[in-house]
């Protein structure tokens, strides 16, 4: 997000000095305050119920401003450490930003890019510091100056700082936009060459992304410049334009109905737009032919009608009756055990494969699975990557990019499935860090136990598959869906893989 200057010393007398840092044992600890917030009772009255509701923002306020002080005295106590301990400057403060994620419950990601606000605020922007401290402004709104003045030299950062002066009430009742449209100018002003190369160099981040939206939907998301984002969209419209639609309006394109070209009635504008998109990416009306989809469903789900959710890779948890309806068009019964085709014409290129997964009966951890899927080159990636679903470090959701020994080889770990770990790219080299340490917990299958260099401890256990829920009873005991077919005996394994 923004780029902090890691060669430009930072006072650290000064730090310690600041208030909320340092200090004697004697003096009110963090623990006291969450005492004391206890202690606080409502108000009976509306007026003194919307005084307690601001005090209380300004309050937030202030203890961000406070954790913005404690990640930066953080990262240079680890720097000093590490320096002492022989590690070569370009590496030091590796992983902090890891280490302040866990201890907020973020992302390492997330972590990252706090404590590149932390050492903004107090390095470069001090009038912003003030202006959190008073409550004048949030976490939120600071970040937004931060990164408008990202581009910027230190110097004319301080200046812009000095220049819109928040903690003066410059923004009182101002928006997001007029705070943003404010410190965009003022970076312009003073340093004109920079903003225009930031938005040249922008077009290198260009990327896709795709996060969950409710109801069994997705945000496919596309950051582009500004002209190829415009083209894109046009020729989407001129295809919305065209009058060749079909489809239902009132269908969505819900579980059992494609929603696209062919089905004979009438689509909405928007979805002309959508399902164009699909098939111009993906070279099939549908979207999802030749597409590895792994749906992890059950068997009593898929043969039997159960309620019991499914879990798409990549998207989470989606309605059974939906994951069912996807694989079979709506059609009560598969046409085969390890093979589906779907006849209708618009999806005849749709090939369902099934995989089973066996599991536990007692607590639901997935055992070991079949060998008949190709599309893959290794059994036990597969496995872990279907076991782990998301990155394995707590808090982290990111994609699964490496598949990583718990305990590493070089430290006699094994390549089994009991010391591999699911893990995305940024958390895999963050482990490699002087002081870093992982370990499969025996005592709790699927469990590692992360150690940071300061020695504090966080654990992660595999989520559970479809089918089974911790401190439940183990699905073989729940009772049966009445008036359902019985499945066939190879049915009855456990939640099977769907390509």
């Amino acid at each position: 997000m923004e780029q902090v200057r890691e060669d430009e010393a930072i006072d650290a007398v000064s730090l310690r000095r600041a208030p909320g840092v340092g200090g004697s044992p004697d003096e009110p600890r963090v623990s006291d305050l969450l005492s004391l917030l206890g202690m606080v009772r409502l108000g009976t009255d509306s007026a003194g119920l919307i005084d307690q509701i601001r005090g209380l923002e300004n309050l937030k306020s202030a203890i961000v401003a406070v954790q913005a002080r404690a990640a930066v005295a953080f990262d240079l106590a680890q720097r000093a450490e590490q320096a002492e301990a022989g590690v070569p400057a370009s590496e030091r403060g590796n992983g902090s930003g890891t280490q302040v994620a866990l201890a907020r419950r973020e992302s390492p990601n997330r972590g990252s890019r706090l404590l590149g606000l932390a050492k903004a605020l107090v390095r470069e922007m001090p009038r912003t510091l003030a202006a959190l401290e008073s409550g004048q402004l949030n976490e939120w709104r600071a970040t937004l100056l931060v990164k408008e003045t990202a581009c910027l030299s230190a110097e004319d950062r301080c200046a812009v700082d000095e220049e819109l002066a928040p903690d003066t009430g410059i923004f009182d009742g101002a928006g997001d936009n007029v705070i943003v449209a404010a410190a965009k100018a003022a970076a312009y002003r003073r340093d004109p060459r920079s903003v225009a190369g930031r938005a040249s160099r922008a077009a290198a981040e260009r990327t896709v992304s795709l996060r969950p939206a409710e109801d069994a939907m997705t945000y496919l998301t596309a950051l582009l410049p500004v002209a190829q984002g415009v083209a894109v969209y046009a020729a989407l419209c001129r295809a919305a334009d065209s009058g060749r639609f079909g489809g239902d309006a009132g269908s969505g394109g819900g579980a059992g109905s494609s929603g696209f070209a062919g089905s004979g009635v009438v689509r909405t504008r928007n979805q002309v737009m959508a399902d164009t998109l699909v098939e111009c990416v993906t070279g099939t009306p549908g979207g999802i032919s030749g597409i590895n989809l792994d749906l992890v469903i059950t068997d009593r789900t898929l043969f039997q009608g159960d309620s019991e959710p499914a879990r798409l890779k990549g998207y989470g948890i989606v309605p059974g009756e939906w994951a069912r309806s996807l694989l079979t068009g709506g059609q009560t019964e598969l046409e085969g055990q390890d093979r589906v085709e779907e006849p209708s014409s618009e999806r005849s290129d749709f090939k369902v494969l099934l995989r089973r997964l066996y599991t536990a009966p007692a607590t639901g951890e997935l055992l070991t699975m079949d060998s008949k899927a190709r599309l893959f080159p290794g059994r036990m990636r597969r496995f872990i990557e279907t076991r782990d679903n998301t990155c394995r470090t707590p808090y982290c959701d990111a994609p699964i990019r490496h598949i990583d020994h718990i305990v590493s080889w070089r430290s006699g770990g094994t390549t089994t499935m009991e010391n591999g770990a699911g893990l995305c790219e940024a958390c895999n080299h963050t482990k490699e860090n002087p002081g870093w340490k992982s370990r499969p917990l025996a005592e709790d299958v699927h469990t590692l136990e992360l150690r940071t260099p300061t020695g504090h401890t966080y654990r992660s256990k595999a989520p559970s598959l479809p089918g089974y829920f911790r401190g439940s009873a183990p699905s073989s005991e729940l009772p049966e869906p009445a008036a359902r077919p019985s499945p066939s005996p190879a049915a009855r394994s456990s939640p099977s893989v769907i390509n």
